[in-house]
């Protein structure tokens, strides 16, 4: 079971009071895009074995959302953050690296 920590409220609880929001870090292609990129926007998920950047709400607790950064195998959890940043926090990227030495960045 996953135990995440509410950026928001501080609140650190297992993940039945969370609701998963699928992949972080998504570019959404607004109007007049091209077909491709809609639909890579619309139906195209990330599905790693290994670190993965997810949003969650915290949905029995104050309510908002935020990011994750987890490994899938370990179901470690490597740090949350604000759902408004657009990269992983340089002390979010450092947990990572210090854990698991040969990732190779986010994207």
């Amino acid at each position: 079971m996953l135990l995440l920590t509410c950026p928001c409220c501080g609140v650190t609880a297992e993940e039945t009071e969370f609701t998963n929001g699928g992949e972080a870090h998504l570019k959404r292609f607004g109007p007049g895009s091209a077909d491709d990129e809609y639909e890579a926007y619309m139906f195209n998920r990330k599905n790693p074995r290994g670190v993965h950047f997810e949003r969650w709400r915290h949905a029995y607790g104050c309510g908002k959302w935020f990011l994750a950064a987890r490994c899938t195998v370990t179901l470690e959890v490597f740090g949350t953050y604000a759902a408004q940043t657009t990269e992983p926090p340089a002390e979010i990227v450092a947990a990572i690296k210090a854990r698991r030495p040969e990732w190779e960045g986010y994207k």
